[in-house]
């Protein structure tokens, strides 16, 4: 399904003439995975930045470590800022970021494990951010945070 759904990304992307970065924590590189399976897809995709710890989304992304500090790596704020920055550091025109708590460690009360975090940018357009609460084990918290990313560059506002 992810692969297929992948694939519906990249047609999606060339029809619209669009480049694609990604910047990915808690998936791990997964949504990069999908997509660089797929024949030709340098074509519509740039790079992807997976970017698991804080530092790195500093150092990568210039994410500022104010907006760290003040709401954490699971956050809104942090989220627009990685796919902001993804756009920044790529030739990218649209950018997906993906940052949560796959667990099985790692939640809070206020953060439980499956809190995760979208933001998709364009450029020249507002960057949107989603908020999703994912239950199951790490994998399939994984796997539905891909899933949402790949289906948001589809159904966003934005990307078309």
């Amino acid at each position: 399904m992810l692969d297929q759904l992948a694939l519906e990304v990249g047609n999606h992307l060339k029809k619209h003439s669009l480049i694609l970065t990604t910047a990915e924590s808690c998936t791990g590189g997964g949504v990069a995975y999908h997509i660089t399976d797929i024949p030709g897809s340098s074509t519509w995709f740039d790079r992807g930045f997976v970017t698991y710890s804080n530092s790195a989304k500093i150092q990568m992304l210039s994410v500022p470590s104010s907006t760290l500090d003040t709401y954490g790596a699971v956050s809104e704020e942090t989220a627009r800022a990685m796919a902001e920055g993804a756009l920044q550091h790529s030739n990218a025109d649209v950018s997906v970021a993906i940052t949560g708590i796959a667990g099985p460690d790692g939640g809070t009360t206020d953060k439980p494990v499956g809190t995760v975090w979208f933001a998709w940018a364009y450029k020249n357009k507002p960057t949107l951010a989603v908020l999703k609460n994912f239950s199951g084990n790490r994998e399939e918290i994984r796997k539905k945070s891909i899933e949402v990313a790949l289906r948001g560059i589809l159904e966003i506002p934005g990307a078309k």
